[in-house]
This record gives C-alpha cells, sequence and structure tokens, in this order.
C-alpha cells in the first residue's frame, strides 16, 4: 500500500488506461516499471459538447490529455486550423490544451461563437476531444406591446399570455405581484409549461391590476418584466345593478346568474396531439381544462401502466412527469378533465427516440508485437446510428495504411501488429439527434522480461498452513514463469504446488522439508530474468493443557492454567479475557506465566474465561467457563443456570404486535428471575440475533411490538442469579406486511466540499426501518431567499449526493425523503445548508499602526466586503515580523509571528513587542477555506524603553581598601543607553546597613575600581543601566574587602555602630548620604514582586528571587476564597516567569510561587482575575442603574471616611507604619528623618523619595488607564499570539516595576481626598 501511494499521480493515470486491456498482457502498479513505459495520448477533461457562455466573462474551452511522452496540443474552429497566436485575446494554459479567451478586456463573446474540436497528439498517436459549440448565452429584452384590460364575466376562464423573449437558454416563467409575491396557485388558477397563466374559472378576487410575468436568465442572472396585466371580474350583482340603472322600472331585465359548465381543454387543444421525446430525458405531458366547478384531472397509458418509481404528478396533477424515459414507454396517453356536469379527455401520442448510446464503447489495447487484438465500436439508438472509425484523428479511408489493420463494420480487427501499429482510433456514432465520440488507442510494447518482487524476499510460515511465494514480474511479450526449489534444483511441478497467473507459486500445506531456497524464472523472447525468495516454516503454536470449568463458592480462590508450546523463534503474548472483554481493574486478577488466578471471588466474577495466545505468524485460545454459588448447605444442593425455555408458540398475530408464549425450564435450585427475549430478521440480517424485551421471571407470555417488512422468529433465555440459560429453540418465522416508511433520515446536512458544489449527506434508515422494498431517498434542494422550484432526485439507498454547478457560497433549503415500493415517508423538516466556499478575494484595504508605547501597538483595517469572502467570516489575521533592532543594526532570521482575531473586526493589539525595533506587518482576511491575500505590508518601529538588567556583575581584586567592579550590556538595552548607576552601601558584623553611596558611570565604561573603602567590610551593590526613557532592573552583588595585614584598625566614626567612615573623594557625580545603621536579618534565600498578567484562560507569572543560585522553582494556584486544596505546576529549570492554562474565564484566582527543597520558602499569595469570556454583545456597565447606585454609595462611604480622618488628625493620632523590611531589603524602602538621617516615625516629606512620582502601580496590580485603555479581548489568539516567554509582557501590562535601592514606601501623611480615593479604591 506504501508503494502505491508514493506513485506519481501521472504514472497511476497511465497505469489505469494500460490495465484496460483485452489480451493476457497485463501491466503491474511499479513505479520504476512505468518510467520506461511509452502511453498514447488520452483525453481526459473538455468542455461539454454544447458549451453555453456568459458573455460577459472570459471563455474557457477545457482540453485536457496525458500520454508518455506528453502531448502537444492543437485546434480547429468551423472545421478549420485555429491559429491562437494570431489572436491576442486568445491564450492557451501551459502544459495543457486548454484556451482561454479575453472577453473583460474588450474581447466580444459573439466574435468567437463556432465549433471547436482540439488534438492531443505525440510520437504515439493523436486523440481528438467532440466537437464544443460555443454559444453566448443571450437575454433580450421584452418587445413593447400595449396591453389593454381584460374584462371578464365571473366564472368564465381566462388565460394570461406570456410570450416570454426567445433566451439562450430558454428563460425560466414565473408570475408576481408589484410587491415580488408570487401569485397564489391552485387546482382553478395554474402556470403552464409554456409560462403562460391560466384560470379554470374567475372569480371575483381575482380582479386586480398587477399580473407580472417576470422571464429569469439563470445564465447571466437578469431577470426581464413583463408589463403589468389588468383583471377585472365583472360579477352577476355588479351587472344586474349597472342594468337596472339604465333601465326604468317597466322594463324587464336581470343578467344570467353564474352558470356551472362542463369542462373545457384550454390546453392542448383538440382531441389528439404528439410528442417525440428522447431516451433518458424527463417527458412532461400537460393538460389544462376550463369548467365551473373546477375540473379534476386524471392521466392513464392507453394499454399499459405508468412506469412504477418514474412517474410524478405536478402543477396539481395537470402535468404528468416521467423521468428517464426510454423507447418502452412510448404510447398514448390520455388525460381526463371531470366535474359534476361531465368529462372531457385528449390523447396525446408519444414516441420515444434515442440520440446514440454505447453498447460497447472501444478500450484501449496493449499488445506485443506479433500479438492480434480487435477494437469493438456497438452503439444503439433511434433510429440506429452509423459507425464510423478515425485513425489518429483521420478518417480511417485516408490514413496512412497499416498492414496489420482490417476495417469491419464495427470493429477493427488487428493481426500480427508491429511496434509502428501503435495509434489512437476514434469511433463516431451518430444519428439525427447526437453523436458520440471515443478515443482508444492501441499500443504495441516489446519489453524484456522483469521481476518486480524484491530478491531474497523472506516468508514465514507455519506448518501445515498454506505458503504463497510472490514473483510479480512484467515483459512483452508476456514472459513464461517457472519455480525452481534450490539454486540448482529442477522445475517444479505436480499436484502439490499451485501456479498462478500472476506468478505466484503456492504450496497448499507446507511442510517442514518445504523450507528452503526458491527461484523464480521469467523468460520471453527478449530475455530472461530470475530471483530468489527464502521460506522458513515454524511450529504451531499449541496450549497444551487448557482451563477447565470451575464451580467455586463464593469468596473462595480459583486458578485456570494456560500452558503454551511455541516455536522458539518466536515471541508468544498471553492474554486473558473474561466474558470476550478485557479483565476487571481489579487486585485480585493476578496474572502469571501460565495461569490467572481470582481471589476473594464475588458473584461478578461469574462468567467464560479465555486464554489467548498470539505469535507474528498465528494465534490459538482456549476457554472455560466459571460458575460461582453460595456455600452448600447441608445436604448439599446444586445450584446452576435454568435449563432453556420450551415449546414457544406464535398467536394473535396482527400488521403490529404478535403474542409469544412459552413453558419455562427446570430453574436448578436457583428461581428464574427474568425472561430476555431475542428476536432475529431473517430478511435482512439472518444469523444475527437482538434483544427485543425482558420480562419477569414469573411471566410466560408477552405481546411484542412489530416493525413493517421484517421476518421475524424469536427465542427466549431464563435467567437466575447463577446466569442465563441456553438459548430456546427459534419460533416459527412471522413475515410483516410492508408499509410506507415511517420516519425520514436524520442528521440532513448541505455542506459545499469545492466552491461550486453542495454535498447533501444524511443517516441512511437501518433495514428494519425500510418497512418494505426498494428503499430509495428524494433528496429535494433549493437556493434560499431566491425563487427557486424544488429541485428533486431519486436516489439509491446512499448516504449522500452531490449538486454540482452551484454558485459559491449560498444558502441552500434542503430536504431528504425515504420512500420505498409502497410510498412516501412523512413530509421532511427542512435544513439550511451553504454551497461550498472559496478562498476570499480581497486583502483588508486602509491599515493603519498606532504605536501605543515601547511593546504595544493597535492596529486598524477597514473590513472587507461580505460578498467578497465567499465563506463563513471566521475573521481576521495579522501577520508581523521584526525586521530589525535599531539599537544593533543587525538584521536576523525572520520569524513571522500571527495573531488571529475572531468575527468581523477592524482593530487589533500587538503586545510583547521588542522596544526599539523596525517592524512590518500586513492583515489578511480568514474564512472556512482558508486565508485571502494579504494587504500591502506596512512598516512601523517602537520607541525605546527601559533596559534589561545588565548581563553580569563580577566583583575582583579585593584589596584593603579597593574594589573593582565589571559588568556586561544589558542583553536587551531597548534602545540607546546613556549611562550607568551604581548604587552600594556597607554591611557589619551586626547586619546594619551604612549610608548608600550613588555613583553615575558613562555608557560606554565596562570596569570600575572603588577605592577609599574599609578593609575587612561588607559591601552590597545595586547596579543598573539608563536610556533617555528611564532606568532599567537592577542587578545586586555583595563584597569583602580583605583584612588589614597590620592588624591595626581604623579610627571609628560612630561609637557602637561597627563601621568606619569611608575615605574617598567624591566626584560631580557621587554623593554620599550621612552614616546612618540599621538592622537587618541575615542572609536568606527570599521570592518577591509576584506579578500576573491574566487573559480569559491563561496568566502569565514572573517573580524576582534572591538566594542560592540553581533553585528549582514551583507555582501554586487556586480559585481565591475555595477551602479546595492548592494545584501545584513545576517550573521548567531556574525561569523566573511560567504560564497558567486552562483557567476559568472571569473568575478570581490566588497565586503563589516556592522553592523546591526548602520547607516553608513560599511567597506572600497574589490574586488576580481572568478576563471574561468573549461574547459578541457588550454591554457599557457606566450605563446600568445598578452599577450608578454602587457608585454614588461608595462616594457616600468615602465622605463619611474623610471626615472621620479629619476628626482624628486634629486629636493629633498617629498612624502604625509598615514592619521594618528583612535584611538585603532595598535600602531606601526604610525612611529617615529629616534633620539627622537616624530612624523614626513616617514623615510627611517628600525628599526621601527618590523615584519620580507616579512610578509606582496601584496596589491591585492593574493597570492605570493612562498605560492602557484595552481590554484584553483586543489581544488576538494564535500560534504567535502568546506572551512572551522572557515575561517582556508582563511587565508592560502588570503595571509593576522593580523597586530602586532609593525608593521608600510611602509616607503616611495626612490624607488628602485624592489619596483617600486612591487607598479605598
Amino acid at each position: 500500500m506504501m508503494k502505491k501511494m508514493s506513485i506519481p499521480t501521472s504514472k497511476i493515470s497511465l497505469v489505469l488506461f494500460l490495465c484496460q486491456i483485452i489480451s493476457a498482457l497485463d501491466v503491474p502498479l511499479d513505479s520504476k516499471l512505468l518510467e520506461d513505459l511509452s502511453q498514447p495520448p488520452t483525453i481526459t477533461q473538455q468542455s461539454p459538447k454544447d458549451y453555453i457562455v456568459d458573455p460577459r466573462e472570459n471563455i474557457v474551452i477545457q482540453c485536457e490529455a496525458k500520454g508518455k511522452p506528453p502531448p502537444s496540443f492543437s485546434w480547429t474552429r468551423n472545421g478549420t486550423h485555429f491559429d491562437i497566436d494570431k489572436d491576442a485575446q486568445v491564450t492557451m494554459k501551459p502544459n495543457s490544451g486548454t484556451l482561454v479567451i479575453n472577453i473583460m478586456n474588450g474581447g466580444k463573446a459573439e466574435a468567437y461563437e463556432g465549433v471547436y474540436q482540439c488534438t492531443a497528439r505525440n510520437e504515439r498517436g493523436a486523440a481528438i476531444s467532440n466537437n464544443i459549440i460555443i454559444r453566448p448565452s443571450r437575454s433580450p429584452l421584452w418587445t413593447k406591446e400595449k396591453l389593454e384590460p381584460n374584462h371578464v364575466r365571473e366564472g368564465d376562464s381566462l388565460v394570461l399570455h406570456c410570450r416570454p423573449p426567445v433566451g439562450l437558454p430558454p428563460p425560466i416563467i414565473f408570475w408576481m405581484d408589484n410587491a415580488f409575491q408570487r401569485l397564489p396557485q391552485s387546482e382553478r388558477v395554474s402556470q403552464g409549461l409554456n409560462g403562460d397563466l391560466y384560470f379554470s374559472n374567475v372569480q371575483p378576487e381575482d380582479t386586480r391590476e398587477d399580473y407580472i410575468c417576470y422571464a429569469r436568465f439563470n445564465h447571466t442572472q437578469t431577470i426581464q418584466q413583463k408589463q403589468p396585466i389588468s383583471v377585472k371580474v365583472l360579477s352577476m350583482d355588479s351587472l344586474n345593478d349597472t342594468i337596472a340603472a339604465n333601465l326604468s322600472d317597466t322594463d324587464i331585465y336581470g343578467a344570467k346568474p353564474v352558470t356551472e359548465r362542463q369542462p373545457v381543454l384550454l390546453t392542448p387543444t383538440g382531441s389528439t396531439s404528439t410528442k417525440v421525446e428522447l431516451r433518458g430525458n424527463v417527458l412532461l405531458l400537460e393538460c389544462i381544462a376550463a369548467g365551473l366547478p373546477t375540473p379534476v384531472i386524471r392521466w392513464i397509458k392507453e394499454g399499459g401502466e405508468l412506469p412504477a418509481n418514474r412517474t410524478f404528478f405536478e402543477n396539481f396533477k395537470k402535468t404528468l412527469k416521467i423521468i428517464d424515459v426510454s423507447e418502452a414507454d412510448s404510447g398514448n396517453y390520455k388525460c381526463i378533465a371531470r366535474n359534476t356536469l361531465g368529462s372531457v379527455h385528449h390523447v396525446i401520442s408519444v414516441t420515444v427516440k434515442a440520440a446514440p448510446y454505447w453498447i460497447t464503447a472501444p478500450r484501449n489495447l496493449v499488445l506485443s508485437p506479433g500479438e492480434d487484438g480487435t477494437l469493438i465500436c456497438r452503439a444503439n439508438g433511434n433510429p440506429k446510428p452509423s459507425i464510423s472509425w478515425l485513425a489518429n484523428g483521420v478518417p480511417i479511408a485516408i490514413a496512412p495504411e497499416d498492414p496489420s489493420r482490417k476495417v469491419d463494420g464495427d470493429t477493427i480487427i488487428f493481426s500480427h501488429v508491429q511496434e509502428r501499429s501503435s495509434a489512437v482510433y476514434q469511433c463516431n456514432a451518430s444519428n439525427e439527434y447526437g453523436y458520440l465520440l471515443a478515443n482508444a488507442f492501441v499500443n504495441v510494447l516489446a519489453e524484456p522480461p522483469r521481476i518486480l518482487t524484491p530478491a531474497n524476499k523472506l516468508y514465514q510460515v507455519i506448518a501445515d498452513s498454506p505458503a504463497l511465494l510472490d514473483c510479480a514480474y512484467f515483459g512483452s511479450p508476456k514472459p513464461e514463469i517457472e519455480w525452481f526449489k534450490g539454486v540448482k534444483g529442477s522445475i517444479l511441478r505436480g499436484n502439490e504446488y499451485v501456479f498462478h497467473d500472476n506468478g505466484t507459486l503456492e504450496i497448499p500445506v507446507a511442510q517442514k522439508n518445504s523450507a528452503g531456497t526458491y527461484t523464480c524464472v521469467a523468460r520471453n523472447e527478449l530475455g530472461k530474468i530470475q530471483n530468489e525468495v527464502q521460506l522458513e516454516i515454524k511450529d504451531p503454536t499449541m496450549i497444551i493443557k487448557q482451563p477447565e470449568y470451575k464451580v467455586i463458592q463464593r469468596y473462595g480462590q480459583v486458578s485456570f492454567e494456560c500452558i503454551i508450546k511455541h516455536d522458539s523463534t518466536l515471541l508468544p503474548t498471553v492474554t486473558w479475557l473474561k466474558d470476550n472483554d478485557e479483565l476487571p481493574d481489579d487486585e485480585r486478577f493476578l496474572v502469571g506465566k501460565d495461569n490467572l488466578t481470582i481471589m476473594n471471588v464475588t458473584d461478578k466474577d461469574d462468567g467464560t474465561y479465555t486464554c489467548i495466545v498470539n505469535t507474528t505468524l498465528d494465534s490459538v485460545s482456549a476457554s472455560a467457563v466459571l460458575t460461582v454459588v453460595a456455600a452448600p448447605p447441608t445436604p448439599a444442593i446444586i445450584y446452576a443456570r435454568p435449563n432453556p425455555p420450551f415449546d414457544l408458540e406464535l398467536t394473535g398475530q396482527l400488521e403490529r404486535s404478535i403474542d409469544l408464549s412459552w413453558i419455562p425450564g427446570d430453574e436448578n435450585n436457583s428461581p428464574i428471575t427474568s425472561f430476555v427475549i431475542e428476536y432475529e430478521d431473517a430478511l435482512h440480517e439472518p444469523g444475527v440475533w437482538h434483544y427485543q424485551t425482558e420480562v419477569p421471571g414469573t411471566q410466560t407470555t408477552v405481546q411484542l411490538k412489530l416493525s413493517p417488512y421484517v421476518n421475524y422468529s424469536f427465542r427466549v433465555i431464563a435467567v437466575n442469579k447463577i446466569g442465563r440459560s441456553q438459548p430456546s429453540e427459534p419460533s416459527e418465522q412471522y413475515l410483516t406486511k410492508s408499509a410506507s416508511p415511517d420516519e425520514n433520515p436524520a442528521n440532513v446536512q448541505g455542506i459545499g466540499s469545492e466552491p461550486d458544489n453542495l454535498v447533501i449527506t444524511w443517516e441512511p434508515l437501518k433495514g428494519f426501518q425500510s418497512n418494505g422494498p426498494g428503499l430509495q431517498y428524494k433528496v429535494s434542494w433549493r437556493q434560499k431567499d431566491v425563487d427557486d422550484e424544488w429541485t428533486s432526485v431519486i436516489v439509491a439507498n446512499v448516504s449522500k449526493y452531490i449538486v454540482s454547478g452551484t454558485p459559491t457560497f449560498v444558502p441552500y433549503e434542503v430536504k431528504v425523503q425515504a420512500l420505498n415500493d409502497l410510498g412516501y415517508a412523512p413530509e421532511p423538516s427542512e435544513v439550511i445548508g451553504h454551497s461550498g466556499e472559496d478562498l476570499p478575494m480581497v486583502a483588508p484595504g486602509n491599515v493603519q499602526v498606532h504605536v501605543i508605547n515601547s511593546t504595544l501597538a493597535k492596529v486598524h483595517w477597514d473590513p472587507v466586503p461580505l460578498k467578497s469572502v465567499r465563506g463563513h467570516l471566521q475573521g481576521y489575521k495579522i501577520y508581523y515580523w521584526k525586521v530589525q533592532s535599531l539599537s544593533r543594526r543587525s538584521r536576523r532570521h525572520v520569524e513571522k509571528k500571527i495573531l488571529t482575531f475572531r468575527g468581523n473586526k477592524t482593530f487589533g493589539m500587538l503586545p510583547g513587542l521588542e522596544p526599539y525595533s523596525s517592524y512590518k506587518l500586513n492583515v489578511r482576511v480568514v474564512n472556512g477555506k482558508g486565508e485571502g491575500p494579504a494587504s500591502p505590508d506596512k512598516a512601523f518601529k517602537t520607541p525605546e524603553g527601559v533596559p534589561s538588567s545588565p548581563s553580569f556583575l563580577k566583583i575582583t581584586n579585593p584589596t584593603l581598601d579597593s574594589l573593582t567592579l565589571e559588568w556586561g550590556s544589558p542583553t536587551h538595552p531597548n534602545g540607546v543607553l546613556t549611562s550607568y548607576t551604581l548604587k552600594f552601601q556597607p554591611i557589619n558584623n551586626t547586619h546594619e546597613l551604612g549610608p548608600l553611596i550613588e555613583i553615575r558611570i558613562p555608557a560606554n565604561e565596562s570596569s570600575l575600581i572603588l577605592k577609599n573603602l574599609n578593609y575587612s567590610t561588607r559591601y552590597k551593590f545595586y547596579f543598573n543601566a539608563q536610556t533617555s526613557v528611564g532606568s532599567g532592573s537592577q542587578i545586586t552583588e555583595e563584597a569583602v574587602t580583605i583584612m588589614d595585614e597590620a592588624g591595626i584598625l581604623r579610627p571609628a566614626v560612630g561609637a557602637g555602630k561597627g563601621y568606619s567612615e569611608i575615605l574617598f573623594a567624591t566626584s560631580p557625580v557621587m554623593h554620599t548620604v550621612r552614616p546612618t545603621f540599621y538592622k537587618v536579618q541575615p542572609l536568606y534565600p527570599r521570592i518577591r514582586n509576584v506579578t500576573t498578567a491574566a487573559a480569559e484562560t491563561y496568566a502569565n507569572i514572573s517573580w524576582e528571587y534572591e538566594g542560592p543560585d540553581h533553585a528549582n522553582f514551583y507555582v501554586e494556584y487556586g480559585v481565591a476564597g475555595s477551602k479546595e486544596d492548592w494545584k501545584k505546576e513545576i517550573v521548567n529549570g531556574s525561569r523566573s516567569f511560567f504560564v497558567l492554562k486552562g483557567l476559568t474565564p472571569g473568575t478570581a484566582y490566588k497565586v503563589r510561587v516556592g522553592a523546591e527543597g526548602l520547607s516553608g520558602f513560599r511567597s506572600a499569595e497574589d490574586v488576580f482575575e481572568t478576563g471574561p469570556a468573549m461574547a459578541s454583545r457588550q454591554v457599557d456597565i457606566a450605563t446600568q442603574g445598578w452599577f450608578i447606585g454602587l457608585m454614588c454609595a461608595v462616594a457616600l462611604l468615602i465622605l463619611i471616611l474623610l471626615i472621620v480622618c479629619f476628626i482624628r488628625r486634629n486629636k493629633g493620632g498617629k498612624y502604625p507604619v509598615k514592619e521594618k523590611e528583612d535584611a538585603h531589603a532595598d535600602p531606601e524602602i526604610q525612611p529617615m528623618k529629616e534633620d539627622d538621617g537616624t530612624f523614626g516615625e513616617y514623615s510627611d516629606a517628600e525628599d526621601h523619595k527618590p523615584l519620580k512620582k507616579g512610578s509606582r502601580t496601584p496596589s491591585d496590580r492593574t493597570v492605570k488607564k493612562e498605560d492602557s485603555d484595552d481590554s484584553l479581548v483586543d489581544y488576538g489568539e494564535g500560534v504567535n499570539g502568546q506572551f512572551n516567554e522572557d515575561g517582556s509582557f508582563i511587565g508592560q501590562y502588570s503595571g509593576k516595576k522593580e523597586k530602586e535601592p532609593a525608593e521608600g514606601n510611602e509616607s503616611s501623611e495626612a490624607p488628602s481626598p485624592v489619596n483617600a480615593m486612591n487607598s479605598f479604591v
């Protein structure tokens, strides 16, 4: 199968034609063989014979052919050579014969009317297409005419003539009013086949002035309208009133009342008429009658019956429709119109003629040199068609002579052919109603033998089994095959071998002595070839000790043995089954090497246990029954399954029910609890028993419901606690009568698989649901919202029908109705489907990019017209990619990312962009078929951002009073670096922090020597980089100066503080903070700044870690406020971010981060909320009454809090401050007094807040309004539409920045109204 799949399509097509041969020569499906075989041309695709084209569109005349070597193409037009090179409007597709005539750029379709024929030619012959008649469709306007109003007396008949213009193809006629509503039709008023509107008798309600006939020309999608026709019905009462007004009282007046009339035919006229129809077409016969009361139409066929399953009545039985007519449908058809006053009839003599149709079409012929063969071309028709032959497109009478060829009427006889006899022959069968043209080639091949079976192929079989040794071959003439055993053995003959025509050697019963090497030899007059294969015979697998029947008491132990013997070269596998299913997942079942043991047996263990032994070559099995019983009483009572019921009897036979009775068998000491009734349908599923019902064990008769057209037989099974009995003997059979189907197919769908089709599928009815023979389906469809009649076909018992030639992606109403020989199922319900989608045609326009910040951009575009989508609009995709970094000016491999925006959106957000970079993007619309064309690439740039932390910070060369610092530039500068900032402070032996010193360093430096430091002192360093936007993340490090070699301590500054004053000169970029010290705890790991950025179903978690390297982290999360256990996710490696997936939209979650191996070492809990599920309609919360009320309550509460705060403030109250930060935290978070720098209470001063105002984010970690107005709904989804793994997206939207060392906590200043509002929110 794999080899077949790997063969190219052209080669497979070649084989399909080569395999259609008459002689014994066969061509195997082998790719290497096909590369060398020649083939004459074969037409594979061509336009229809009568090709009506749209004059507004390009004309495409198809002609595709295949052959080896590939054929060349030429065309004739109206019988003469058509030189396409001289016509600028005509082109031929590459490697094809298909013509494209350019009408849309100035050409006129009328200029290209004519008869076209394509010829495909190679060195082996020439094939020709049908004569293709090209005609442009026409939809002429209605001729102007003056229409007089129709005044008709009530009860009279009336015909409103349509007389539509003659179009190509003929138009579809329908009548409507001024409001474009279909005029109602009935047995009294209906439209004829010629489009006229017939009234059998008019009524006063027929009076109106807008009877309008419409002609729809489907090919050009145009509708022409006739001028409205006015009809006024004169009732008897109005006539009497008119007469009375014009006569004196003495005059006798009075119109006659409406009188009933017997039927008169309006169409056809006369008593007889004739009709000629072609075989295979639809025969339509029409009779419309006038009369009062309205006549009823009936149809009969004189001397015969109307054909069943092909006869339909339409237009209120005024039209007789017979589909797929044949010569047997010729005859006289009588329509009878009848009412209470009489009847009238008309006889239509129908003659069925026939265009030619094939009896035996010529087939391709592959011959070897010197062989004989025939081409047969037989067709029938009415009148009898004439047969003519062509050779390579030329009449055979004037074609080059071939001595091996002889024409005998509809047969060409070939004798002793040679390679030069290869050609393509055409058979033309024609009469006055049409013609058939068939190409059939004669391909003469001379090929030496080839063996296609791989050399030394190994075959393994079990002893006493058949062995099949392949020898696939090819050659021309056909080679002779011989088999030998061993390299020098004699030829194999005799009854112990079977030699197949395809070269296979069969050994019906292979024995041990059959093993060895076998040689296959293929020879013909052009050569000889041989191939060897190996045969190994294996010992069969046997179960030498099988499991045995066991009866075991409850809670006991039982064991089944299964000891096997097998060939030593085969590896067996042993599988145990219970009741033909897997063993229960129960630890009581112990599977050993040679046995199965069941511990603590229960009633559920009752059943059949099977031991199956499989090898690669064979399989054996053995079964045993286990019966579980209760502990035996004294004396022991034997419990067993009941004996089967017997003496089944059927009574009370009805169409849909029957009574079944039986006599129970012995219950064997365990009461029968129930009886199971099963049935067999010998008509549809013989030998298969189905469950019917189950009744209590006390009941021995039951009434069973039956279905039509089922040949029933029943059996009964008794059930007790031990198990089920054997089935009873079947009852006698009972065949229910047929009926029309009760139900229609389910799951009807209409979905196009191609742009020009509609695939209607359904679930077929099962056999017993057919209710009768001849199950078929009536498949109906019509275009939705278009005034189309239903189109219907009757199909066999299948599950699919394909409607071709549909417009692209339009809605259709579809229904499928079941029918059989007895009638139709109830009217089915309609479903809405769509024809096939095609790729969108138009790209989104007016693409605009608005860069919001360094990592976020907003894209706007104009939506494409819905008509150009040509399918279900899925959404839009943005393809974007980074061109280069503006800071490094180095290009890298372009990795395109994709964001998908569902629905008809016109904008989307691009998150996770890299700052200070150049990007490009384009937008495409997406439907169910795929993506449309891309919009022109749009370029944009992101501004600078803050840099990442320096890549490293190393402190080397410690001396008594100096340290050397080396660092690496940030991995992501995100702009142009302006400088570095170094902050450091000493730590004494009691873990107190000293003064903080800050140094500004130029951006081009990569090292620095700090001098004048204290000896034997630990320092902590904080280092970060800056761009014009601001400072980036900092990196920290600690180092210690070495001990003073002289052992002399320098004078201390600040007794009791444990520190010496730092002695070095300050520069303009260096300043010293007064030496204030405070306690810190010893170094230990910690996780801080846990931040989250949440979307609908996932969230990006990031954190900062301080502590030993190579820590392994984990993330725990759960629903906020829930008592459920925390869910734990392990973070791969030592990354400081993780993406939680599978979250529920609109849900609050709690999260914390911990490190493996450190007990109790976790971060503080953080709470976040996932975004709401995307909805088709969004409600503005600001307009909701409950929200307005809530805001009013909040404002009132804030006002009360403000009043309380002012009162407490005036009374001198102080506010508690936060606990001092842990050791080695950022130093500025500890506030200091202004006067001496020592620790004290928090003050209102702003001088100790080195960070710019507004640099911090709200405590609830939401994004400020000025940062982003976009909800996560605006962010796309897709392969590249997730958060970046480096956490850059988090930093932009979580609203948190890393605190700098100089930053302090917020002071406890008196609350202003603004501060109070911020703290409350």
